[in-house]
């Protein structure tokens, strides 16, 4: 962790009698980041510093990682949580969400679910739904790691993550992630891989009427680029960037251009969005 990363401190959330926890920096708009089923809030740290220099950024450990209280239910009651922390950080103005993978879809729905709740959204790597071979994906990671752990699926999570290639070049990287993911609540993971098998939003997507930057990384097989196009054209208000060389998790993999395609989207203090 570097001094920028340092400078976050964490707060912890009661919504009803669970805990949410954050780690919250930075001065300006307010930005709430939400990470990938295969990663964690440790996946932002990358990026965290220099938007905190620009905006006031608020890092989820989404329900059910690190010391956030896991949800028992659909993605429906992550998205109603998640809102809820929102609003529990008693925040001046709107945020804008940012979320990846997973977090993009919980993005997504609480921005359904809550149309108050974001100024706008970006979403990374994600999608309205998957065709069956992304659900049977799901459907399979979930009965190995019943059988074998997380460590059994921790191979498929990775290339999920990133290419090969940039496996082979990046090994202190991808031992970090391993570790990370391995590390997972089961019972959540188990949880999120049904919600994502069956999950199917195209026809809530008339609903988002705030601005949405879409983003995908040109490799990613965990959720293709197939699937931001039809996201960003079912939605009212939304632009679609292609992240070139990147796959799942762009902003770890490739930090100055996640940060150089979101910026103009996400605005400055000079800008007026305090």
């Amino acid at each position: 962790m570097n001094q920028e990363q340092s400078t976050f401190r964490p707060v912890r959330i009661a919504v009803g009698n669970q805990q949410v926890h954050v780690r919250v920096g930075g001065f300006g708009a307010p930005i709430v980041l939400l990470h990938s089923l295969l990663a964690d809030d440790s996946s932002f740290d990358r990026i965290a510093g220099p938007l905190a220099q620009t905006h006031r950024v608020v890092i989820f450990n989404l329900p059910g990682f690190g010391a956030s209280d896991r949800v028992e239910g659909g993605l429906e009651m992550v998205a109603d949580r998640v809102a809820a922390a929102i609003k529990g950080l008693d925040l001046k103005q709107r945020p804008i969400l940012l979320g990846n993978g997973y977090g993009g879809f919980v993005a997504l729905l609480a921005a359904i679910r809550h149309p108050e709740i974001a100024e706008r959204l970006v979403l990374a790597d994600c999608g309205a739904a998957f065709l069956e071979p992304g659900r049977a994906a799901f459907r399979g990671m979930s009965s190995i790691a019943k059988e074998k752990g997380l460590a059994g699926v921790a191979d498929i999570a990775m290339r999920r993550l990133f290419s090969p290639e940039y496996q082979t070049t990046h090994q202190t990287l991808i031992e970090e992630r391993r570790q990370r993911f391995v590390a997972v609540d089961q019972q959540t993971f188990h949880n999120a891989c049904a919600a994502l098998a069956t999950l199917d939003l195209r026809a809530d997507l008339p609903s988002v009427n705030v601005p949405v930057l879409v983003l995908v990384g040109e490799h990613d097989e965990a959720t293709p680029p197939a699937m931001a196009h039809e996201l960003a054209a079912g939605l009212p208000n939304a632009r679609l960037q292609i992240l070139v060389g990147c796959a799942h998790v762009p902003q770890l993999q490739d930090p100055e251009l996640f940060l150089s395609t979101i910026r103009q989207f996400i605005g400055t203090k000079a800008d007026g969005r305090e």
